[in-house]
Formats: structure tokens, C-alpha cells, sequence
């Protein structure tokens, strides 16, 4: 269709194993890149002013990385599952799952009202400061908020859009995307219950373990794993043990990180 991005490969010499997972977190940065070329492209021939002013905001913010765990967890289940060969779905799962992480956290920090995100300030600050130093009329803050609300949606758009890209291009598509479906409502669960119980000043432990998995344990290291999984064609037996290993892990990671901040 005239004016989408399409489908986009990584170079091939990004794609030859064996990875590890270290360097399956580098090539997504290449990955990334392209694709993000692809989407501005794109939202330049939507509108230039939203390009310039917001979706170029966003691509930046998503390409001075992160630790991308979720993206080695993906890889390892992959492995883990028996996969071999072109690692292409590996990598553009991976991506999308970056793009996801790009909603989560431009969202978070508006929630949060932080101020810095991965060395720079965050994105509703950012846009708040463009609103002022353009003289706009109303409120920079109320400006910068709404406008980041917009930008996360965005990576969301992207981050779906990738992924039934992907998974329209192998032939373990429908468990690759029933994973991703599910892990997109349970970090909105997560977000939530840490609203919720920050909002009701709750110390229930039952409840900060629920909201220790649904953030971390399942978000970040059961579901890529499964994914990553998915794409090998693993048995349902074997993606279970993946997400239970994943939520035992993740979990254990949260409460220790818990423990060091307090």
C-alpha cells in the first residue's frame, strides 16, 4: 500500500549465528534504526509538523536504548526452544518489544512526573520546554503531558504494527501473537495496581507481589521468553516452563531490587 512502511530485514550480516544474547541486544539497535527510519518516513508524508515536533522526539528517545532485557530474553527463549538459523523474527519481536517499553515508560514518567529518562528529560518535559520556548499560548505543562500521552500511543501503534508484521511472516505467528496480546493487557494490569495502591496506601504484601509480577516477573522476562519460544515452535509444555522459569526469575530480581531501594 502506497506511503506505509515496510517490512523491514536487518542486515545480513546482523542475522547469522549463533548470537548470544549480548549480541542480540546490539543488532536490535540496527534493527531499530531502520525501522524507525521507515515510521518517520512515513509520518512525514502523514504530516510534517507532527513528524518534526513529536514522532522524532519519540524515535530518539527509543534509540538511546536501555539495558533491552526483554529483547535477551526473547533471544534466550528462542534458543532455549531450539532455534537456529536467521535470527530476523528474533530481532524485529525484539524491536517491537523496544517500542513497547517506549509506551511504558513515556507513560510512567507522566504518571510519575519524572523528570530524566536514559540520560535526558523525559518526554513530557521535553515537550513541555518546546512549547515554551515557542511562545505557544496555555499551559507548557497541561501541553507537554497531553502531547506525551500521544507519543506513547504512538510506540504502541508502532510496537503492534511490528509485531503482526512479524508475525504474518512466520508460520508460528498466531502463538507469537497470542503472547504478545496477553502481555500487552497484563503491563496495563501492572501499571495499574501500582497506581491503585499507591492512590489507597496500601502495605499489603499480597498485593505488592501481584503488582512485582505483572510489572516485572511476567512483562519483562516470562513473556519475552515465551515469545521468543513461539517463534521456534515450541510445544505448549515447553513454553510453560520458559514463563514459569521467567516469572520465578523475574519476581526474584523485583523483590531484591525492592529491597536494595529500601
Amino acid at each position: 500500500m502506497p506511503g506505509l512502511p515496510s517490512a523491514v530485514a536487518p542486515p545480513a550480516d546482523l542475522v547469522a549465528e549463533p548470537l548470544t544474547a549480548s549480541e542480540a541486544t546490539e543488532a536490535v539497535g540496527a534493527v531499530l534504526r531502520q525501522i524507525l527510519d521507515e515510521r518517520l518516513r512515513h509520518c512525514r508524508t502523514v504530516d510534517p509538523v507532527f513528524a518534526q515536533e513529536l514522532a522524532t522526539r519519540l524515535a530518539a528517545l527509543v534509540e538511546r536504548g536501555g539495558k533491552r532485557l526483554r529483547t535477551a530474553f526473547a533471544h534466550c527463549g528462542w534458543r532455549a526452544a531450539g532455534g537456529s538459523g536467521d535470527a530476523t523474527a528474533v530481532l524485529r519481536t525484539g524491536a517491537a518489544l523496544e517500542l513497547l517499553q517506549a509506551c511504558a515508560l513515556v507513560h510512567d514518567d507522566v504518571m510519575d512526573g519524572s523528570v530524566r529518562r536514559r540520560g535526558g528529560a523525559a518526554l513530557h518535559v521535553d515537550l513541555a520546554r518546546a512549547h515554551w520556548a515557542a511562545g505557544m499560548r496555555g499551559s507548557a505543562e497541561d501541553f507537554g503531558t497531553s502531547a506525551a500521552v500521544l507519543a506513547g500511543d504512538l510506540a504502541l501503534a508502532w510496537a503492534d504494527d511490528l509485531l503482526t508484521e512479524t508475525a504474518l511472516g512466520t508460520p508460528h505467528g498466531r502463538h507469537l501473537h497470542e503472547e504478545w496480546r496477553v502481555m500487552r493487557t497484563e503491563m496495563v494490569a501492572g501499571q495499574y495496581r501500582d497506581l491503585h495502591a499507591e492512590a489507597a496506601r496500601s502495605s499489603d504484601v499480597d498485593e505488592a507481589l501481584a503488582i512485582a509480577t505483572l510489572k516485572s516477573a511476567l512483562y519483562t522476562v516470562a513473556r519475552p521468553l515465551a515469545l521468543g519460544a513461539s517463534l521456534a515452535g515450541a510445544d505448549a509444555y515447553v513454553v510453560e516452563a520458559l514463563r514459569a522459569a521467567g516469572r520465578c526469575a523475574g519476581l526474584a530480581f523485583q523483590l531484591r531490587d525492592d529491597l536494595l531501594g529500601a
